[in-house]
């Protein structure tokens, strides 16, 4: 029985993943208090906005794909207080809210840990400083996508690439909010139609297609797997891809019906239709 082993938010954009034991999805398709905040480069514009839906690619302020550095940090975000604490090497980095001399604090921070580190240069470029913390820590608008989705991958993918690289990688590199596991490697690409999780049902959606964020280690930052090429070269994909997305069912999509999410929890099962 397919079943959920893992779950995540991760309330700052290209920050640290969050483990939970459950996740609440929202009317929007979107996790609540996942991609709240983010750190915003200088002469970037905010979230787009169609549809009524906001995306807000990741080349407009600090991720992984660009800064593998930051994975060294570990984040903590208290929804209720709205206030963020980071770490560095067991060490508070910095611990403010989201009021106004807060935000500086935190950006301060960050640029400070950035600048010292590899990609230091990379945040030195034109337009890009100082870094801005956007977000009100609780609309969830800082996804790639304007479309509201959930990500999911299989634990016997990863496990499958795993092999594939000859040393075992962790679920955080993909930076999905769903982990299932007793599902044969690679399955979750062939899922159509339908999908329940627990009591919510989704639709399933394109597969996905990976960067570079996915060569840094998850507890260090350095880019120590070779990910993109071994899908491709190794296993054969045309695509680097892992995962795949999950959206709200069609009948709530097209209007024709309700659909309010629901509460996902570790243990559920999954189940295609």
């Amino acid at each position: 029985m397919a079943r959920v082993v893992s779950l995540f938010r991760h309330p700052i954009k290209g920050f640290t993943p969050e483990s939970v034991d459950s996740l609440t999805v929202q009317a929007d398709g979107r996790i609540a208090g996942d991609r709240v905040l983010a750190f915003r480069f200088a002469d970037a514009t905010a979230p787009e906005h169609h549809d009524g839906l906001d995306h807000w690619p990741k080349a407009k302020g600090l991720s992984l794909q660009d800064f593998p550095g930051l994975a060294a940090l570990r984040t903590d975000y208290d929804d209720a207080r709205q206030r963020v604490r980071i770490e560095h090497a067991g060490a508070v980095l910095v611990e403010a809210g989201l009021d106004d001399a807060g935000r500086v604090e935190l950006a301060d921070a960050v640029t400070e840990f950035v600048l010292a580190s590899a990609e230091g240069r990379r945040i030195r470029r034109p337009g890009r400083l100082p870094l801005v913390l956007v977000g009100d820590g609780v609309t969830s608008r800082f996804q790639d996508r304007a479309r509201g989705y959930v990500s999911v991958h299989s634990r016997g993918s990863v496990d499958a690439l795993s092999d594939a690289l000859g040393f075992g990688i962790d679920d955080r590199r993909f930076r999905s909010n769903v982990v299932v596991d007793d599902v044969a490697p690679w399955s979750e690409l062939d899922w159509t139609g339908e999908l329940s999780i627990g009591r919510v049902s989704f639709r399933t959606a394109g597969p996905i297609v990976r960067c570079l964020a996915t060569h840094a280690n998850p507890d260090t930052g350095a880019r120590d797997a070779k990910v993109l090429k071994t899908l491709t070269n190794d296993l054969g994909q045309d695509e680097p891809t892992l995962g795949r997305l999950l959206l709200p069912p069609r009948a709530a999509a097209d209007g024709s019906a309700e659909w309010a999410g629901g509460t996902i929890s570790v243990g559920d099962e999954v189940r295609a239709h």
